[in-house]
């Protein structure tokens, strides 16, 4: 990802024992690099040596990895220093690590591929890992350094509704090929090993993966980190990749653990036996029972500019209504927000509506903003406010002294995400 190879073409000519004898000299410098990268940069070089290499001239022109093989073309290697050869494998090796392709969802392919191609070229120049290739033009500008992926694409496609549609056409080629792991279809055996080529004697094809391959390469990508970072030693990791290792790794509360927490929070309670508890009864011993002096209290927003789709809206949704229905008295206030707040609808426990019958509706672009302008436009001050949303601000957050604020980030998003303010859990779907 991140080169423009129309300066690069292979020969159409080569003979087929100029191409076998380059072949050689091709995977010798390859197993060159590896070592490089083992010990000038160990956490590159032992996530490398879990890569099966695989030569694939007839699908692949320039370089792929699907995260357990390195896909290569013979001549664009060839073209290559042992350094910039480095700079390649690191470049796959940063895509599988950051869950790149799988985080594209419906965006303009070239324009996410540009952008994770910024974030994963910006890491390696500033790291120093090889040298960037010099044959073609690298997507390199530090100007998106400490950006994610999906801000990058959110500037790019600014750029490209000013300049319109001759902009997307100048876009040049990548460094690499984004193998969108494409899933196979469940009655076919297509699989990791790939589709045949539609070209005798000319490999396997690109590959295809069904939902369970999918997964599980996933958990091994994860699996791989860990212990590449271990066996680099401390320092020897990028911080980008400390980061997500430390979110892997570290005890965490599942989201609707804690959106049960925040809410139940809202109340104060005490206990009192003007209202005994049953429990205990049978033994003659009379305990006080709980006694909830508040209601609870919170207002909801649902982000619907991004990936938040209907039914994962409705789960949430009936995360809220499960905690509800344990209490006589609440009062909730739910909207639905892009740059502005619209649909509201209010639920108490004397008589709102159902709401699981809550109608989601889609919208545009973002604005956290809109949301503390809203309550305060309408005095609504409620003891904890909830937004659910994909996590990425047109611009601020929102006003963090208003109230306490709980954000659940959907999507494939990256699990280091934090709001500046409130607290934050990552939405994740059953499995």
């Amino acid at each position: 990802m991140g080169i423009d190879t129309k300066g690069f073409q292979p020969n159409p000519d080569i003979t087929p024992e100029e191409l076998a004898a380059m072949r050689v000299d091709v995977a010798d410098r390859i197993i060159v690099a590896r070592v490089g990268l083992l010990l000038r940069h160990p956490f590159f070089g032992n996530m490398a040596t879990r890569l099966i290499v695989k030569n694939c001239d007839d699908w692949c022109p320039t370089a792929a990895t699907d995260g357990r093989h390195l896909f290569y073309n013979t001549q664009f290697f060839n073209a290559m220093s042992n350094k910039e050869i480095e700079f390649v494998i690191a470049h796959e090796i940063l895509h599988c690590v950051f869950d790149h392709i799988t985080r594209r969802e419906d965006r303009i392919p070239i324009l996410h591929n540009i952008a994770c191609d910024y974030i994963v070229n910006n890491t390696l120049v500033r790291d120093r890992i090889g040298e960037m290739v010099k044959l073609v033009q690298c997507y390199q500008d530090f100007k998106y350094d400490g950006w994610m992926s999906e801000e990058v694409y959110d500037d790019l496609f600014k750029q490209a509704e000013e300049k319109g549609q001759e902009y997307l056409k100048q876009l040049g080629d990548l460094l690499d090929e984004h193998v969108d792991w494409e899933e196979a279809p469940e009655d076919k055996t297509k699989s990791a090993k790939g589709a045949k080529s539609k070209k005798e004697g000319k490999g396997e094809g690109r590959p295809t993966y069904t939902k369970e391959e999918l997964k599980k390469i996933r958990d091994e990508i994860k699996e791989n980190m860990i212990s590449s970072a271990q066996a680099a030693g401390a320092g020897n990791t990028p911080a980008e990749v400390q980061r997500i290792i430390k979110e892997l790794t570290e005890p965490k509360m599942n989201w609707r653990e804690l959106l049960r927490q925040q809410i139940q929070s809202t109340i104060r309670n005490d206990y009192t036996f003007s209202r005994p508890s049953r429990k205990g009864w049978h033994t003659g011993a009379v305990l006080p029972g709980m006694n909830f002096m508040d209601t609870i209290d919170v207002s909801i927003g649902i982000d619907m500019s991004g990936s938040i789709g209907d039914s994962q809206a409705k789960v949430f949704l009936s995360e809220i209504k499960g905690i509800m229905d344990e209490y006589k008295d609440y009062n909730i206030k739910l909207w639905c927000f892009d740059t502005a707040v619209y649909n509201e609808a209010d639920f108490t426990g004397d008589g709102g509506e159902n709401l699981l019958d809550y109608d989601v509706q889609g919208g545009g672009g973002t604005d956290f903003d809109c949301n503390w302008e809203y309550m305060k436009e309408n005095n609504i001050t409620p003891k904890k406010f909830i937004m659910f949303t994909d996590g990425y601000p047109f611009g601020s957050w929102g006003d963090e002294d208003y109230c306490e604020t709980v954000f659940i980030i959907h999507g494939h998003h990256d699990k280091n995400t934090k709001a500046p303010f409130g607290v934050t859990a990552h939405y994740e779907e059953a499995r």
